[in-house]
């Protein structure tokens, strides 16, 4: 898989020091932060029937999927082709991609158009399809926008364009269709429509991705702001879904509870403008809907975490709230994690995916501050799992020689109180020394990386040792 993640130190410093990019984040943080906190509240904080019970029942559907994933996964199955569907597996984005191409061929397919897929991100499918002769056409407005503008990688899993300005857009739609520059929104939505109607219109094949796959029904649901989803997978003659194997549901009641936490943990709404329910093929009596209908169900690395200490991952519905209150996403957008999946979801996710030796710095793109934890909508507890990834680099000999001699001589003294109280006092010095009577330490001596683009600050009144101390001594007087 293609991933450039293990330069996310060099990209983020990049990010950081480009100021339109640093100006677009601020106004995406505002926006996804304030309208979920809207959201949440309105929905109410009973202890029985409020937003924490919610994510809790959200908790308890996606484990007991995970704990008999395999069952789940024949029942769809099973009820998929029932209802005239074709179910294929792929264990990876190469397979993904030889099952499109296969399909598209069958079928006589030149066009196709897409609705947002990150799996087919995951298989770079648009690649893929170009070199088999067959145009993709993105009809997200986000990943049409990226698409345009020289095949950009998305950054971000709900606004793939969030990184891009007004005037950056209203230039590119200038320049690639040939027209006036507009830049007023409704006025650039209404020109994308417009070229995108042809490709609607014409396209031989629509392919989608999958929130959730309903076991019950063997149905794929579809939740987006844009009618594009539609047209995808009811106008062409064949609809492919390409979705992971962990997006299964038991049912339309566990799909229902899901569907109040995905959009109001998402885009701050109640309910998403559009919620489509995709089962099999068209009908003798149906206006509508698909000739041809495939499910490509993915591994890529999904089925390795089953069972392991990472299967908590799995429970991720895609909401995008981890990397819309986290810190780091925020002060260096998505481009910089360098693979689908940005924010804390993809800090834990990319290491898993490509392999741990791959993403080396993602573990660490986070304070631990459990910002992503505390909004997760199904309780993924994403701190520890990037603290369980730290141990795993530093167990396999990944980090290196001089980081684990610190960390080790670290716990070693840390085991030892004296010593560790005589090294607390002689460090608290030190580093007043390097502040020279400044609230703020300019280079950190024998550490100076940690002071290249910040003050490091310096001590400020007692340790916890001496107030602990001064405590039990007044409790005592």
């Amino acid at each position: 898989m293609h991933s450039q993640s293990m330069f996310f130190k060099a990209r983020a410093g990049e990010k950081l020091a480009d100021v339109q990019l640093q100006k677009n984040l601020a106004g995406l943080k505002d926006k996804f932060i304030g309208m979920r906190a809207r959201a949440v509240s309105a929905y109410g904080n009973d202890e029985a029937q409020g937003f924490d019970a919610l994510r809790d029942a959200g908790r308890d559907i996606r484990d007991r999927v995970l704990n008999n994933l395999d069952v789940w996964l024949e029942l769809f199955e099973a009820n998929a082709t029932k209802r005239g569907a074709t179910v294929l597996w792929a264990r990876d984005g190469k397979e993904i991609c030889e099952h499109v191409i296969a399909v598209a061929r069958q079928h006589g397919v030149k066009k196709v158009t897409k609705s947002k897929s990150m799996l087919s991100e995951e298989a770079q499918l648009n690649v893929a399809l170009l070199a088999a002769g067959i145009q993709p056409v993105e009809t997200d407005l986000g990943e049409y926008i990226l698409q345009i503008d020289d095949n950009e990688a998305p950054s971000h899993i709900l606004a793939p364009a969030a990184h891009k300005s007004l005037d950056e857009v209203a230039d590119l739609f200038a320049r690639t269709h040939d027209k006036p520059r507009k830049t007023e929104i409704p006025a650039l939505t209404r020109e994308a429509r417009e070229v995108l109607r042809e490709h609607f219109l014409t396209a031989d094949m629509g392919i989608s991705g999958g929130n959730f796959l309903i076991a019950e029904t063997g149905s794929v649901a579809l939740v987006t702001n844009e009618g594009n989803g539609r047209m995808v997978t009811t106008l062409p003659r064949v609809h492919v879904v390409i979705t992971g194997i962990e997006k299964i549901v038991p049912n339309l009641e566990d799909f229902a509870t899901l569907m109040r936490l995905l959009p109001r943990s998402a885009t701050g709404q109640e309910i998403s403008n559009y919620v489509s329910m995709c089962t099999g093929t068209k009908g003798g009596d149906d206006p509508d809907g698909p000739e041809h209908m495939v499910f490509i169900l993915v591994d890529n690395g999904r089925a390795g975490l089953v069972g392991s200490g990472f299967q908590e991952m799995l429970r991720c519905i895609r909401c995008g709230a981890c990397m819309n209150h986290c810190p780091v996403y925020q002060s260096v957008g998505g481009h910089a994690y360098g693979w689908v999946y940005p924010g804390p979801m993809g800090s834990v996710l990319t290491p898993l995916y490509t392999g741990i030796e791959n993403a080396l710095d993602l573990p660490h793109a986070a304070t631990l501050c459990n910002q992503c934890g505390v909004v997760c909508p199904v309780r993924i507890p994403l701190p520890e799992l990037l603290r369980k990834l730290r141990e795993k680099q530093t167990d396999t000999g990944l980090r290196r020689w001089s980081e684990r001699l610190v960390l080790t001589a670290w716990a070693w003294v840390a085991q030892r109180p004296k010593l560790y109280a005589l090294a607390t006092r002689i460090g608290v010095r030190y580093l007043n020394w390097l502040a020279e009577g400044r609230d703020r330490i300019a280079v950190l001596g024998m550490a100076p990386g940690w002071t290249e683009g910040r003050d490091f600050p310096a001590p400020q009144g007692r340790t916890f040792r001496e107030m602990y101390k001064y405590q039990q001594e007044r409790s005592k007087a």
